[in-house]
């Protein structure tokens, strides 16, 4: 492929549409969902992606039945305890967005440990939201800004795009070029609102448990079809 996006983001729905058409409980779908996690961080490596981030939990998930809220905990625990190795020897760092705090600190203290040995590998980013919203992280940026100010540390005219940037949770990120959404559902779900501005979009009908790396590859040949302007 000529040009391969750096930096791909994927919202990866339908997981629960998946299994409901099975007829399963939606917890099979979820475990497939991770078993596609696994093919398309190997797929976006081989590729040669940067970084991949993957909306994993959002601040509005919690709205969803507390026993599947707490099947989707055990499995990301499942995730960090089995397959980090995975990470390491394919030299791929683990890093996350969101706010943490909402999780147990048994599930803080172990996505810490993965990020820690992890964080020299110098391949492919895989990037987790968990407790994620743009709308929190748009908020969370705003109020520390306003408490910099209050304190002198910046003026007023020093707020800028730039400056506004550095606030967010993907400040030592470039923007994704390229947002993925499987599902076939036309909406950004509240993922990377400032992030995304000019991404290219590219919606599958393919639910996420079915996605996988020849769908990657039609994403980004879709992607080099495209003629990016940025507004100009």
């Amino acid at each position: 492929m000529k040009d391969v996006p750096r930096h791909v983001a994927i919202i990866m729905d339908g997981t629960r549409r998946w299994a409901r058409k099975k007829g399963l409980p939606a917890v099979v779908g979820h475990r497939e969902g991770v078993k596609s996690i696994e093919r398309i961080l190997k797929a976006a490596d081989e590729i040669g992606v940067k970084i991949l981030t993957l909306y994993t939990f959002s601040t509005e998930n919690w709205k969803r039945p507390k026993k599947e809220v707490g099947l989707i905990m055990k499995l990301l625990e499942y995730y960090l305890d089995n397959e980090y190795k995975k990470l390491a020897d394919n030299n791929i760092r683990l890093t996350t967005i969101g706010n943490l705090d909402k999780f147990t600190p048994g599930l803080q203290k172990k996505i810490e440990k993965v990020k820690k040995l992890t964080e020299k590998n110098s391949g492919l980013t895989l990037n987790l939201a968990l407790n994620y919203g743009a709308r929190d992280e748009l908020v969370n940026a705003a109020r520390r800004i306003a408490e910099d100010v209050k304190a002198g540390r910046i003026k007023t005219s020093d707020v800028s795009e730039e400056l506004f940037s550095k606030y967010l949770y993907t400040s030592a990120f470039p923007d994704p070029e390229l947002l993925i959404r499987t599902g076939g559902e036309y909406r950004v779900s509240n993922f990377l609102l400032w992030q995304i501005s000019y991404s290219e979009l590219y919606i599958t009908k393919k639910f996420w448990p079915d996605f996988g790396k020849r769908d990657l590859e039609e994403a980004i040949s879709a992607y080099n079809k495209r003629e990016r302007r940025v507004g100009g």
